[in-house]
């Protein structure tokens, strides 16, 4: 295989975690040129990765203009397409790209007969109910060309950037970075907990670094926690900092607390303490992978706190957690009533223990 396209249709969460694919393929093609195609705006996290040669964004909707412009670059200019999700419009992509193609395809889809026609390779997926890890799923892709090697996913960092001259003179050791916006609503842990916790956290003398993206939803969430405390003490770093900024932040600060978002999987993938709050999203299907995993399935599906490596998973103590579903309406705006069970003060509890470890290693010896 001398030309590899991977096929990345879904958010930047999605492919941040198909980097432990990128890098099986480059070890088991050397010298392949690897490209990975994927939306506009979603593939920030691959930006300097040493596995990719070249990054090819398209918009979601692209018009006939455009899908005659994906149609003439990628007509047959590669030998092989990993296909990493199970839409139409990426598996026509792979057709359209590659005489091998190695796709995903769920248990039952109304589509999968004449995508299966398409593919030289099949990986089932059980979907958000399933018990194996995404990242996991996706090195499956490879199973063909790698059956006497077994691999744990290796997800890869984006190359570290300078920060900003003034984030960098204002902070201080021992600094707590809190996520509070998640892309939808389902997934938002409510932000008057938020609010709580970085009250508390302040007034234990902790710098609170607050993050996000440069969108309007992102700033809202943050906005509320605005009032509690000004710079340094709080920072207000969103839509300052891309994801290789974000990369050499993570690896400045003690610990990181966010909900189920791309950003928590970069804080884990740098091996920073990380606290995950999550609700409805199955961990066994989109924990955050540690900077150190061991085995291929390290999270139950449920349990009030998980550690694993410098990740710990929180979820609430309901019987139907995790529902693998939107929220309990199932739908992106849906509320999600096990997220709002979780209180400040359990994460509060897990932050002061991981911050105590933090705090006990600094001041040791030769340390």
């Amino acid at each position: 295989m001398k030309r590899i396209l991977v096929i990345e249709t879904r958010q930047i969460g999605d492919v941040f975690l198909a980097s432990p694919l990128i890098r099986a393929a480059r070890e088991r093609w050397p010298s392949a040129m690897i490209d990975v195609m994927g939306f506009s705006g979603t593939l920030g996290m691959l930006r300097g990765n040493p596995d990719v040669n070249c990054l090819i964004e398209f918009p979601h909707r692209p018009g006939r203009t455009g899908i005659r412009s994906v149609v003439s670059r990628l007509w047959r200019r590669y030998d092989l397409a990993l296909i990493t999700q199970a839409s139409d419009r990426a598996h026509l992509m792979g057709w359209i790209a590659a005489p091998y193609r190695s796709g995903i395809l769920p248990e039952h889809g109304s589509s999968n007969w004449w995508k299966q026609l398409l593919l030289t390779h099949v990986v089932r997926s059980a979907g958000d109910r399933g018990a194996v890890h995404v990242a996991a799923e996706k090195l499956q892709l490879l199973s063909p060309w790698t059956k006497d090697k077994p691999v744990i996913p290796q997800t890869v960092l984006p190359r570290a950037h300078d920060l900003p001259a003034d984030v960098l003179a204002n902070l201080h050791p021992g600094a707590v970075i809190v996520h509070a916006p998640s892309m939808w609503p389902y997934k938002q842990w409510p932000l008057d907990h938020f609010h709580t916790l970085v009250r508390e956290l302040l007034v234990r003398q902790r710098q609170v670094m607050l993050t996000g993206g440069p969108g309007t939803r992102d700033r809202e969430c943050v906005a509320s926690l605005l009032d509690l405390a000004t710079p340094p003490q709080l920072l207000n770093l969103v839509g300052r900092l891309d994801f290789n900024q974000l990369t050499t932040l993570l690896g400045k600060a003690a610990l990181y607390i966010g909900p189920d978002t791309s950003l928590t999987h970069l804080a884990a993938a740098t091996g920073l303490p990380v606290i995950a709050i999550f609700g409805p999203t199955n961990p066994l299907r989109w924990g955050p992978w540690p900077n150190q995993a061991k085995t291929v399935q390290l999270f139950q599906r449920a349990g009030l706190v998980q550690t694993e490596s410098n990740v710990t998973v929180l979820q609430a103590k309901l019987p139907c957690v995790p529902c693998g579903r939107a929220g309990c309406e199932d739908h992106r705006q849906s509320r999600s009533d096990c997220l709002a069970a979780i209180t400040p003060q359990q994460v509060l509890e897990q932050a002061l223990r991981l911050l105590t470890r933090f705090d006990s290693t600094k001041t040791q010896p030769g340390l």
